[in-house]
C-alpha cells in the first residue's frame, strides 16, 4: 500500500494540507485553514495546515495527529490502515469516511 494512502483510506498526496506543506505553499494554507475552520465550525489557523500524512513521519494536522479516532483506533489495533481490519465493511467510524468517499474504500481493499 502507498504510504501516503491515510489509515481511513484517503489519499494524503492530493490533500491540501500535505501539499502546502511540501511547496510551502502560504496562499494554500491560508485556503485550508480558512475552507477547514468553516467546515468544522472552529479557529483553524494557517500555521496549522502542516502534515506530512498521517501513516508518515513528520509533522501532522492537530487534527490528524491528536483528534482522529481513526488513526487513533488503527494505530491501538497494530494495522497499517483500516484495510488491515477485519472490522471494515461494519465499522461506522471509518465508514464516516468512506460512505462519502468510495476511492478511500477502494484504496482500503486494495491494501488487504
Amino acid at each position: 500500500m502507498q504510504e501516503r494512502i491515510g489509515y481511513c483510506g484517503l489519499d494524503c498526496a492530493v490533500c491540501d494540507a500535505y501539499l502546502a506543506t511540501i511547496c510551502n505553499d502560504q496562499a494554500l494554507r491560508e485556503k485550508t485553514a480558512k475552507l477547514w475552520a468553516e467546515l468544522n465550525q472552529t479557529p483553524i489557523l494557517p500555521e496549522h495546515i502542516n502534515c506530512l500524512g498521517c501513516r508518515g513521519d513528520g509533522v501532522k494536522t492537530v487534527f490528524c495527529e491528536q483528534l482522529c479516532a481513526i488513526r487513533r483506533c488503527a494505530l491501538q489495533r497494530g494495522v497499517a490502515t483500516c484495510g488491515g481490519c477485519p472490522e471494515l465493511e461494519s465499522c461506522q467510524t471509518v465508514g464516516a469516511v468512506t460512505k462519502n468517499n468510495p476511492a478511500a474504500m477502494e484504496n482500503l481493499r486494495k491494501g488487504r
